[in-house]
């Protein structure tokens, strides 16, 4: 059974930063696109960033770029987003993702349960 475990969010203040993970077991995305998206209170569910297979090309939100990182290490099936200058509104649940296809703002095919960060002003 494939899963997709995130860890790492927690309170932190505006400015401050964290590093969430999603660890995946069951399968072996070494090959697949994997993203990040999160949804805010009141909310829709919005993307984040992605980053292929390879970990060769990244895409970003406008809203977090320059600001956030995605990285992949393949032979621990991990997923990261480093997440720097933190602002009260990046306060979301955050979700890690795997699609079996391409296309970073299709639909993904597997979805962690999600990690909450709060950032205080």
């Amino acid at each position: 059974q494939v899963q997709l475990v995130e860890s790492g969010g927690g309170l932190v203040q505006a400015g401050g930063s964290l590093r969430l993970s999603c660890a995946a077991s069951g399968r072996t995305f070494s090959n697949n696109l994997m993203g990040w998206f999160r949804q805010g209170p009141g909310k829709e569910r919005e993307f984040v960033a992605a980053i292929s297979g390879s970990g060769g090309r990244t895409y970003y939100a406008d809203s977090v770029k320059g600001r956030f990182t995605i990285s992949r290490d393949n032979a621990k099936n991990t997923v990261y987003l480093q997440m720097n200058s933190l602002k009260p509104e990046d306060t979301a649940v955050y979700y890690c993702a795997a699609q079996l296809g391409s296309n970073a703002f299709a639909g993904y095919d597997y979805w962690g349960q999600g990690t909450q960060v709060t950032v205080s002003s």
